[in-house]
């Protein structure tokens, strides 16, 4: 499997990227085409003394799209855009899969554009791998679409299904809605008339999950809008961050060997719920494999991503997908 790397997104510039891609090619087998400026590149692949032994691609990128700007437009005024560039080699057979940690939106747009949605998907989904007590479940959407109608939330369900299944390995993902309370009268009027429309799906529908048991593993796939999505994904990892500071100022007053096993223990408690270890977000509901990454990856986050977008697409996840979607509006 080849991927198209986005080199020039994210926060950190092409280093970081070029860093992962490199790793990617090294321990997970994965061929790379990295997609930028062509002299950065370069410079940055040299920075590794194995990267000329390995399956690694340049294909020169003029421009970039910034991270604040405006996607729709940024690609127009843009047309030989790293991002661009990138998803046009996946459209045309070069590479099977994109991967970017630059701007999301324009990432979610150049995918559509290029790969096309998939029958039965009026909207991609990002969708995000999250920690639960009993494992892991799948949050979605996280971000592509800010508003949705009930129709949406049933298809990013029937995706969602898939995704658990081919990247978490969980056989019968059960889904919920998230919303405000347990009972299907509770919510807005998105909520009520999704859990009305998933009843009547062959999915295995288990009704509202609150946001006090989203990480409880109440169920296996949880849908909402991209923009709620969001917010709880983002309060998450602030939530995270702020927990480690505070165990790690009390743990270093302890002192001791106490201080030395509490210290490893939120080292593998960071292990349970670090996004690095999947990398970014797959992009459901487009024609091929897509991953979307932090703008702040480090290059083990990046490595992961792009494993884990060659293997969606060596394992057919887009096709699979649509087989979910029609056969839940059958």
């Amino acid at each position: 499997m080849r991927v198209a790397v986005d080199a020039m997104g994210g926060d950190h510039g092409p280093s970081v990227v070029v860093e992962g891609a490199v790793a990617a090619a090294r321990y997970a087998d994965v061929g790379v085409t990295l997609v930028g400026d062509s002299g950065q590149l370069r410079a940055e692949l040299a920075r590794h003394p194995d990267a000329a032994t390995l399956d690694i691609l340049v294909v020169h990128a003029a421009d970039a799209v910034g991270m604040g700007e405006r996607p729709a437009e940024a690609l127009r005024r843009r047309p030989r855009s790293s991002i661009r560039v990138a998803a046009g080699l996946v459209a045309e057979g070069a590479a099977d899969a994109l991967f970017s940690a630059g701007n999301t939106g324009a990432t979610v747009v150049a995918a559509c554009k290029g790969f096309g949605l998939l029958r039965g998907a009026d909207r991609p989904a990002l969708a995000a791998a999250v920690p639960t007590m009993r494992g892991t479940a799948v949050l979605l959407d996280i971000g592509a679409n800010a508003d949705c109608r009930p129709p949406h939330l049933v298809a990013f369900a029937a995706m969602g299904t898939v995704f658990a299944r081919v990247g978490l390995g969980i056989a019968a993902p059960e889904v919920g809605v998230l919303s405000i309370g347990q009972e299907a009268g509770k919510g807005n009027e998105l909520t009520r008339e999704a859990h009305r429309l998933l009843r009547a799906t062959p999915l295995r529908f288990v009704g509202n999950v609150e946001a006090r048991d989203l990480y409880s593993g109440a169920a296996d796939v949880i849908v909402c809008d991209g923009f709620t999505g969001n917010v709880v994904i983002k309060v998450s990892e602030g939530v995270v961050g702020m927990v480690e500071r505070m165990l790690g100022e009390e743990f270093a007053a302890m002192g001791g060997e106490g201080a030395r096993l509490a210290v490893d223990a939120v080292g593998r408690f960071r292990a349970r719920v670090d996004y690095a270890e999947y990398g970014g977000a797959p992009l459901l509901g487009v024609g091929r494999p897509a991953v979307v990454a932090h703008g702040r990856s480090s290059a083990r986050a990046v490595m992961n991503a792009i494993r884990m977008a060659a293997r969606f697409a060596g394992e057919g996840l887009a096709p699979r997908i649509e087989q979910e979607l029609l056969k839940t509006a059958s």
